[in-house]
């Protein structure tokens, strides 16, 4: 099954699965079994082998998966076997920690670069924080595919739109807005703000 044709909801559980089996100590676990990996992301096993098998088929009887193989199969559904750069714009606090995070590689993705229109905001370094007058040369001349908006709500649409007409086709967006994409840009919306209400919500409960 090729990844166009895997569910949505099935493609994001599968950097579940990926980083668990990473996790895990390669001596005592050579082999895994679905049942494993679904006691350990408690997730039902009915939906675990089904996600699995659109990525690599079923397991041995009795047995499982290898591990290594396993993970080889979700890197390479994921796209993680090969590293997409990525530009980041808005260089405010939240922007400066995700530009710095280097966890980012392990799952196939590099931001390297950063833009912002304050003055006071801009470096040069391991990675550069740009003015953003600069953002449309640095993508074209890089072939940056994929854009994180750090920026406040009021500019994260202009961002955006920037963005787009200058060759991006992925958007993740920390702005707390929804923002409108054409067809054939993928648009994952990260709200922080819903997020610690939700835990707050458990907490209460």
């Amino acid at each position: 099954m090729n990844r166009q044709s895997i569910p949505k909801a099935t493609l994001g559980r599968l950097p579940q699965y990926l980083q668990y089996l990473r996790n895990l100590s390669e001596e005592r676990n050579a082999m895994i079994s679905a049942a494993a990996i679904a006691r350990g992301l408690q997730l039902g096993e009915v939906q675990v082998r089904k996600d699995l098998a659109s990525v690599s088929g079923a397991g041995k009887p009795k047995v499982g998966y290898e591990r290594i193989a396993l993970i080889k199969a979700l890197e390479e559904c994921l796209g993680y076997d090969k590293v997409t750069n990525a530009v980041l714009v808005g260089a405010g606090k939240l922007g400066r920690a995700l530009l710095d995070y280097e966890g980012f590689e392990e799952f196939g993705v590099k931001i390297v670069a950063g833009f912002d229109c304050n003055a006071s905001n801009l470096q040069s370094g391991k990675k550069d924080i740009l003015p953003l007058d600069k953002l449309v040369p640095y993508c074209v001349e890089n072939d940056i595919k994929l854009g994180v908006i750090t920026v406040g709500q009021d500019a994260a649409q202009e961002v955006c739109d920037r963005l787009i007409e200058n060759g991006i086709t992925a958007i993740w967006n920390f702005a707390p807005c929804t923002l409108d994409v054409p067809a054939g840009v993928f648009l994952k919306q990260e709200n922080l703000a819903l997020s610690l209400a939700f835990l707050n919500n458990k907490l209460r409960a």
